[in-house]
Formats: structure tokens, C-alpha cells, sequence
């Protein structure tokens, strides 16, 4: 077993320190030690952004929500998100007319 963590972003444990940081030799991706103690689930949206709960969104696409006869349009904000616990794909929140939802992030980006 090697010393150093494996790559909070491809999960690959080709890794190595240079200096304060550590460097992932597979996809080029560099964080401190710091930030690789943290949750491990990295939540991204469509464009590869990272998202924190708390944060704004779009939709990027029009979605039907079900349950509801009220589609998500293109452009809809989802303000003060909530991230799901061990889940990298998925964000709760609400939207102005439909409260509840649960949206997959590849159909969001960061507002």
C-alpha cells in the first residue's frame, strides 16, 4: 500500500506530491491535502463545475416532472440546493412553482 490518496476526481491512485500539492499523473487533476480529506463525493454539473449546497443552477433542458402537469422549462432557476448524502448524480431543491424535486445534474449547470 502506498502513502499517498487516491485522486478525488478520477479515483485513480496513480498520484504523487509535489510540493504542498498532490497530482494525479492520469487525468492532470491537482488539490492539497486539505481538500482531499474532505466528504470524497464531488458533485459536478453538465459543464464539469463543482457544486456545494447552497448554490444556484439551471436547467438546461426542458424536463417533465412527474407528479406534476407543470414542465421544468429551459433557463427555470433552482435556487439554494441541497446536495444528496453519497450521491454524485443527484441535488434536491425547489423551484418557484414545484417544491421537492430531486434533479440529476447532467441536466444542470451552475447559475
Amino acid at each position: 500500500m502506498s502513502a499517498t490518496p487516491a485522486c478525488p476526481q478520477c479515483t485513480l491512485e496513480n498520484t504523487y506530491a509535489d510540493g504542498a500539492l498532490m497530482i494525479c499523473a492520469d487525468c492532470g487533476f491537482e488539490w492539497t491535502a486539505e481538500e482531499g480529506v474532505g466528504s470524497g463525493v464531488v458533485v459536478r454539473d453538465s459543464n464539469g463545475n463543482v457544486l456545494a449546497a447552497g448554490d444556484t443552477v439551471t436547467v438546461i433542458k426542458d424536463l417533465k416532472v412527474k407528479g406534476s402537469s407543470i414542465p421544468l422549462k429551459q433557463g427555470t432557476l433552482i435556487r439554494n440546493i441541497r446536495l444528496v448524502e453519497d450521491d454524485a448524480e443527484h441535488i434536491e431543491g425547489n423551484s418557484d412553482k414545484i417544491k421537492g424535486l430531486v434533479l440529476k445534474t447532467c441536466f444542470l449547470k451552475k447559475a
